[in-house]
């Protein structure tokens, strides 16, 4: 009962406090300049603290939760991965003029070798009910005077972990960009003083964007392997918007022969 009055007392204030602004707000043009400065001031701080309120609420209430790491996966996986990007928020929300070797959290990297780097980066907040991943990252390039841009994403040292040439390593994304380009995906292992690469072409007309690399067809030695990363390769990228919606990895024995 005592909950029930605060909850009414609180509905009674908050429309009070609605139809004062609105009267002030309608008088602004009339007002006196005394009254009028101090309503500002008192304006602005009430903005401020809504302005709290709204962006909390929003990050709380759309869709998907932060920091999830669900999504599916195949059967007999025993390892499974989103990168940090794609699930929690960076510490901050745009970059312009974006150099190589800049680190977006601590798993992500882009390289390129532009002169001059007309490129903006950007983290999203996902909001479909579509899209499992908090976040995504949208990527624009103006301009292009270089020969390569690229994005390296660190896998974690659990998938190094018990890795062995009968595995599968899929990964999936949901990739929207302005117009047609190549993307491709390369799965580095380095083992010892080796390193193992496989490349695949990301199917970016297919609805589900997934390549697997089968580690059956590398000279991997399962004892000495020290580090994964998958370079994303972006091939004529001038001109162009790639908003990347989510990237996930998964790992699971292929089936013997």
């Amino acid at each position: 009962m005592a909950q029930h009055r605060t909850g009414l007392m609180e509905r009674l204030l908050w429309r009070r406090a609605r139809a004062f602004w609105s009267r002030a707000a309608n008088a602004a043009h009339t007002s006196d300049l005394s009254v009028l400065r101090r309503q500002r001031n008192e304006a602005r701080i009430l903005r401020q603290k809504l302005d709290e309120l709204t962006y909390a609420a929003d990050t709380r209430l759309a869709l998907p939760r932060i920091g999830s790491s669900s999504f599916p996966k195949p059967p007999g996986t025993d390892w499974s991965w989103r990168p940090q990007l794609w699930r929690g928020a960076l510490p901050f929300k745009g970059m312009s003029a974006v150099e190589s070797k800049t680190m977006l959290g601590d798993e992500v990297t882009i390289f390129h070798d532009c002169q001059i780097s007309e490129l903006t980066l950007r983290q999203l907040r996902n909001t479909r009910e579509a899209d499992l991943a908090p976040y995504g990252l949208r990527m624009d390039v103006f301009r292009f005077d270089g020969s390569f841009l690229s994005l390296v994403l660190n896998l974690p040292k659990s998938a190094c972990d018990g890795l062995l040439k009968r595995h599968l390593l899929r990964m999936e994304a949901i990739v929207e960009v302005e117009k047609p380009l190549e993307i491709f995906a390369r799965l580095n292992v380095r083992h010892g003083p080796n390193t193992e690469q496989i490349v695949r072409e990301l199917p970016l007309n297919d609805d589900t964007v997934m390549v697997e690399f089968d580690l059956a067809y590398t000279k991997l030695n399962e004892k000495r392997v020290e580090a994964l990363w998958i370079d994303l390769i972006f091939e004529g990228p001038e001109m162009n918007q790639v908003t990347i919606r989510d990237v996930t990895f998964s790992r699971n024995p292929r089936a013997e022969l």
